[in-house]
């Protein structure tokens, strides 16, 4: 790189680092800033070898060209301008800062106390400016050059009904993974690896949804007790994955590119959690690494009387201020690149409620949510909201406009307090299973809106939640005060690990009820990483600082879990078989005198309708669901012709005698599931009006005995569900895992 490149005013667009054929375009926005100096560094980011002035400053952007540079150059940005808290300005040119449009990284944040914009210790705090250079201390922006060859060039674009998300971690879900290369675990390409992508396509998700990638900060305090954000939910960059999922050089963009197109050619969509409501620099009294230095009345929501302060709706320390218009530019460039560069099938929004927050509060219309709903790229792909947040009206559950899915937490806490045993549980449930109608029936949403999940990373694994009354935090090293303390769990006779057959097999069952119960369920199921095999957190509900044992997958499958991982694929088949399973209008009960049928029916367990007296009666804890298959199932007044089926729950703990009830037309029935007994030689036939002896705390799923179409549909669903050898990918796949698992344990020996 020549010692002195030479100079030209640039272009204000795009903004961020671009490579052009003779160089790279620098632009920043800064609408406050009196100066912005671009340094260069060599290669390492250790040696800064040239600062260069920013020569044009067009409509709030400085931008520069720099001729004779290419893909792998480091940079950072000093910002001069007033050093005013009181009025919301925190510029410090001392500081080296990071481009918010940085696609890249060198390095890692060093913690320092000239880090800090402010002189840590002194008696007036953030007032008081810090003159140390931080540059030695600060990771360095990297211009990447993104070239790739796609083998799938385009979205795998799973319909929405036929969705199923499994969300993961990228480094915990390979680092103890026996059958990825060491030096590939934690990264995109151990995510890459065939005997990973066929465990998860044998399961019959369609969509994997990874927790962060974004580039992110570990806490100053979690590395003092020897911890880390695990999770990632602190993010620095929004262009930037982080280097440390990078098995490579952090510059290789390959390699997620890579990762992405193996996940595409699997068929498998690839979802990103983004963290865009805050960012890791915190309070007042937070680090100065970007955002801050560049323009922080700008970026942030300050308190309007004292902008000293920031706005905390989120529990971190501060809020993006989606309000400005740049700001928002931002985000909405963060989201395009990653769909149109790196070819991401959707997002899932944490604490979403935030970016829809405009001053006077959440607001339906608010400049985030209309820029999303026309934006051509980002309303094809799947936008899924996590509809809560800390601030005044955060809550904010089915308020999300048309074309949004949203996390459905009533849909968690309902489904785990029946299955627990709660009283009074099952009118509610009745509404959560049938994909929750008064909080998303309406503005032509559909069901899929209602993303109903049981587990997520936040809480506890589905192992844990049948294992433990209790949180069990200490690790955290907050005496167990951090993390929820209503989790609605039971541990069905001891907290922990047990050995009494009677309590294992009945935990066995739970799992496998709230699993049926979610893959039954109508709406977008969501199943985490290591719950179809049991994985366990040993009782730890908040596991965000634990990039350990506690955290990661641990592929050592028993015969319990190898048996939960057959059980889901059954209900996964059902799933996309059975299309009765996964309509797209809302089950009401209503009558239809056009078609003669009501779409749904509720049983008690003589097989009559339950009457309102049922309903009200807060000891009833058995109930069945008609889903009648010949109900409509669109806007066109014709009969279906699905299968008619019979979903029968029961969370009291003796058996109750369920009497199989009549429809016109049929009077066979055939059980599909039966949770007491998910392995059987056969599908079982009965005639309407049997008693049936449901098992206490179980499920089970019958269907009508019909001719046609529909019968040959059960033809395959009978070999699937009762064949003992596992589909041939899939048994492939669990042959290589459990292969590697036990050269590993001969290698410890």
């Amino acid at each position: 790189m020549p010692n002195h490149p030479r100079i030209t005013e640039g272009s204000p667009f795009p903004l961020g680092a671009t490579l052009t054929p003779d160089g790279v375009n620098f632009a920043l926005f800064s609408a406050h800033a009196t100066q912005v100096d671009l340094c260069l560094f060599d290669e390492s980011g250790e040696q800064q070898i040239e600062t260069i002035t920013l020569p044009e400053f067009t409509d709030e952007i400085w931008h520069v060209h720099v001729a004779g540079l290419n893909a792998g150059a480091v940079y950072g940005y000093r910002v001069h301008g007033p050093y005013e808290p009181e009025n919301g300005h925190r510029f410090n040119p001392n500081k080296l800062l990071l481009d918010p449009y940085a696609k890249g990284y060198v390095g890692e944040l060093k913690w320092d106390p000239a880090v800090f914009g402010y002189t840590l210790g002194d008696e007036q705090g953030d007032l008081v400016y810090d003159e140390r250079d931080s540059a030695p201390f600060m990771p360095k922006c990297r211009v990447v050059d993104q070239t790739f060859t796609w083998t799938h060039s385009t979205r795998v674009r799973v319909p929405w009904e036929r969705t199923i998300f499994y969300e993961t971690h990228v480094r915990g879900y390979t680092m103890r993974h026996p059958a990825v290369p060491e030096a590939l675990r934690g990264s995109f390409a151990g995510m890459a690896r065939d005997t990973v992508i066929d465990h998860i396509k044998s399961l019959g998700v369609t969509s994997v949804e990874l927790l962060p990638i974004h580039a992110f900060v570990n806490d100053s305090h979690l590395l003092d007790q020897g911890l880390t954000n695990y999770w990632g939910y602190n993010t620095i960059g929004f262009f930037a994955p982080d280097p440390r999922y990078f098995s490579q050089a952090p510059g290789a963009i390959t390699e997620l590119k890579g990762m992405i197109d193996r996940f595409h050619e699997a068929g498998l969509e690839v979802i990103l959690d983004v963290v865009y409501n805050h960012t890791a620099e915190g309070s007042e009294l937070g680090p100065t690494l970007s955002f801050r230095g560049i323009d922080n009345a700008s970026y942030y929501r300050l308190l309007p009387d004292q902008k000293r302060y920031y706005i905390n709706d989120t529990g971190t320390g501060n809020t993006l201020n989606l309000s400005h218009p740049r700001v928002l530019q931002m985000v909405m460039d963060s989201l395009r690149y990653w769909v149109t560069e790196m070819n991401v099938d959707g997002f899932r929004f944490d604490l979403a409620t935030i970016l829809a927050r405009e001053p006077d509060g959440f607001d339906y219309n608010s400049g985030f949510l209309k820029a999303c709903r026309q934006d051509p790229i980002l309303s094809s792909v799947k936008l899924i909201a996590e509809p809560w947040d800390c601030g005044p009206g955060g809550y904010q559950v089915g308020n999300f406009p048309p074309g949004w899915a949203e996390w459905n937490d009533r849909y968690r806490d309902t489904t785990r307090a029946f299955w627990k045993g709660d009283e009074g549980v099952a009118p509610e449930l009745a509404t959560r299973i049938t994909a929750s109608g008064g909080d998303f029936n309406h503005g032509g949403r559909r069901p899929w809106a209602s993303v109903n999940f049981l587990t997520a990373h936040d809480g506890f694994t589905l192992n844990d939640l049948v294992s433990y009354n209790d949180k069990h935090n200490d690790a955290n090293g907050e005496g167990n005060r951090d993390g929820h303390s209503d989790n609605r769990s039971w541990n069905c006779g001891a907290e922990g690990p047990t050995d009494d057959a009677e309590i294992r097999a009945l935990r066995e069952r739970q799992k496998r009820n709230m699993l049926a119960t979610l893959l039954f369920s109508q709406g977008t199921p969501m199943i985490v990483a290591g719950d179809e095999f049991g994985r366990t957190q040993q009782g730890n509900n908040n596991a965000y600082c634990q990039d350990n044992d506690i955290s990661w997958v641990d592929w050592d499958i028993g015969e319990d879990g190898q048996a939960l991982i057959d059980f889901v694929r059954k209900l996964t088949t059902l799933r996309h078989t059975l299309p009765v399973l996964r309509r797209g209008r809302f089950l009401t009960g209503d009558y239809d005198e056009g078609m003669d049928v009501a779409d749904v029916k509720w049983l008690d367990s003589s097989g009559q309708v339950l009457t309102d007296d049922q309903w009200a009666d807060g000891n009833m804890r058995c109930f069945g669901l008609v889903i009648d298959g010949r109900a409509r199932a669109t806007g066109i007044r014709r009969p279906a012709s699905d299968a008619t089926l019979l979903l029968i729950f029961n969370a009291y703990h003796d058996v109750v005698d369920f009497t199989l009830p009549e429809i016109p037309g049929n009077d066979r029935w055939t059980c599909l599931i039966d949770t007491n007994t998910p392995v059987r030689a056969e599908l079982q036939e009965h005639s309407s009006g049997d008693v049936y002896q449901v098992t206490g705390r179980s499920l089970l799923l019958f269907s009508l005995l019909t001719k046609g179409a529909t019968q040959r549909v059960f033809d395959k669903l009978e070999e699937a569900l009762t064949d003992e050898e596992l589909p041939a990918p899939a048994r492939q796949a669990a042959a290589k895992v459990k292969e590697s698992v036990q050269k590993e344990a001969a290698k410890k020996k």
